[in-house]
């Protein structure tokens, strides 16, 4: 069997190449299920850009550019890996067996008797990963190279990057379009869809879900055996099939239906942790707790138990006196399902934060806002992790897409609350909740976002923001008229609204926002 240099370099800065500073964490990988492995792969009908066999062929330069090209191509064709079988036929795929390990040991000592794996890592680009593995199949060699996808930039191999065209191993620079379109792939290729446990069965890999709130959620019945539960969950890329015929789960499936967050060591830091302190700041804390459930299986006990901490007030309803919470429920759902599904997954090491004061909820989430906060309510919404956004919304944890902002301005507005606060920080947002308090205690800046956050709900209901709406909003008196005209003054003269028509007399002055 082929010796590897197993460890990994993990740098920061420029690595002398002209890559960017990224490596592989350490990690150990292995390869289970190898003769199905082989004997999938001997199936295809021909190799293809992810896969070639090989006999007893090796050269040391070659076997470099092969990796890269595989790398390269399976990131293009939407495989985890690439592979080289050493004892196939590549013409008829059988198993003929192989000698490679007297070769390798032959070119590894013409190369200073240095490892193959360490020479290869040495000459290809810092993002390569690979491993090789032996199996014997009715008595005969064959090694297996497993090569893992290309990620963030094109894999290169002495500074050069290759693709399969077909069964060749080509430049990618002689292939302009195959290059753009990889850069393409890479760049847009989501975290969602990495593999963060592989080589499991299939009742194992369930075993580590809660599939039953995956159906639940979406109010179908479960299917009574797990070739039902699997099938599903595949189309949703939760579980994924692997080459070997053994079972793997995703980032998306592990960071929603995890039954224990902890299972799955990459993402344990991405549970939600709720803390709540009491007062006004964070000298005194009084409960901490982090969720150990994925998103979505967890999502209603989040809410539970966060809503519990709120502060509340007690209202006769019905003749029965029942608890209610200072905060509206719809308000507190989206922005906690809105950090959840717009954190940047790529921080590693942080996730959402739900803080609990007794005038206000903050909850945190790693990663900057990806459209203007001025632009929040009218813009349609990005985000970095559509997949998750989108199973999200279709299992009903958060609102239909582009509403949920509108929903929670309103919700603010309805209840006489102040405005929702966005605060960007250089790697994480805040969104900030008030409870009830009087329009002389709300700050000047509160009051201007409030003002212009009702410009862009009534604007959305083709109506336009009078001194009338703006009293109404806050709850304020006729006499307060003078107050709410001044604090329109003061906006337009921001820029955050405008006159609709500067030339009508100022009693029937109405405005819209700047956008408007």
């Amino acid at each position: 069997m082929l010796t590897l240099n197993e460890s990994r370099n993990e740098t920061t800065g420029n690595d002398g190449n002209g890559y960017e500073t990224f490596r592989r964490k350490p990690k150990k990988t292995t390869m289970e299920n190898l003769e199905k492995l082989v004997e999938e792969l001997c199936r295809l009908p021909s190799e293809t850009e992810w896969v070639e066999f090989k006999g007893n062929n090796f050269e040391a330069d070659t076997l470099g550019q092969n990796i890269s090209a595989l790398a390269n191509s399976a990131a293009l064709k939407g495989r985890t890996y690439g592979y080289m079988l050493w004892g196939i036929c590549s013409k008829t795929h059988k198993i003929i067996g192989t000698d490679l390990n007297e070769y390798s040991r032959r070119i590894v000592r013409e190369n200073s008797n240095q490892e193959i794996g360490s020479w290869l890592r040495i000459l290809l680009s810092p993002n390569t990963d690979f491993e090789f593995r032996h199996v014997v199949i009715d008595d005969k060699n064959v090694v297996i190279l497993r090569i893992h996808r290309a990620i963030q930039y094109p894999v290169a191999f002495k500074k050069a990057e290759y693709v399969r065209v077909g069964s060749y191993t080509k430049p990618l620079r002689d292939y302009p379009a195959l290059s753009a379109r990889l850069w393409n792939v890479l760049r847009l290729a989501p975290i969602e869809n990495d593999i963060v446990k592989s080589d499991l069965a299939l009742d194992a890999a369930l075993r580590l879900l809660d599939y039953t709130a995956y159906f639940e959620l979406q109010n179908k019945p479960q299917p009574s055996d797990h070739a039902g539960v699997s099938f599903p969950l595949m189309e949703d890329g939760i579980l994924v099939q692997q080459d070997n015929g053994l079972w793997g789960i995703s980032y998306l499936g592990a960071l929603l239906f995890a039954r224990k967050l902890s299972d799955f060591p990459r993402i344990t830091r991405k549970a939600v942790r709720v803390v709540q302190y009491a007062g006004e700041n964070r000298l005194h804390l009084l409960k901490e707790h982090e969720g150990t459930k994925g998103y979505a299986a967890g999502f209603e006990g989040l809410l539970t138990f966060v809503e519990a901490l709120l502060p509340s007030r007690e209202e006769i309803v019905g003749g029965l006196r029942k608890k209610m919470t200072t905060l509206p429920s719809l308000a507190i759902r989206e922005i906690i399902a809105n950090a959840l599904i717009h954190q940047d997954l790529s921080v590693s090491g942080a996730g959402p934060i739900v803080e609990v004061f007794t005038s206000r909820i903050e909850v945190t989430n790693p990663g900057s806002p990806l459209v203007d906060v001025r632009r929040i309510v009218d813009n349609p919404p990005k985000s970095r992790n559509e997949r998750t956004a989108s199973l999200l919304r279709r299992l009903g944890v958060c609102e239909e897409l582009g509403t949920g902002w509108d929903k929670i301005v309103f919700s603010c507005e309805k209840n006489r609350l102040p405005p929702p606060k966005i605060t960007v920080y250089e790697e994480n947002t805040k969104v900030s909740l008030y409870v009830e308090m009087p329009f002389a205690g709300i700050s000047q800046e509160d009051k201007i976002w409030a003002c212009y956050l009702h410009a862009c709900i009534l604007f959305l209901e083709d109506r336009q923001l009078t001194n009338s709406t703006l009293r109404e909003r806050f709850g304020l008196p006729d006499s307060g008229a003078g107050n709410v005209s001044r604090l329109i003054k003061e906006s337009v003269r921001l820029g955050y609204i405008k006159a609709l028509d500067p030339d009508i007399g100022r009693k029937y002055m109405k405005y819209v926002p700047f956008w408007g």
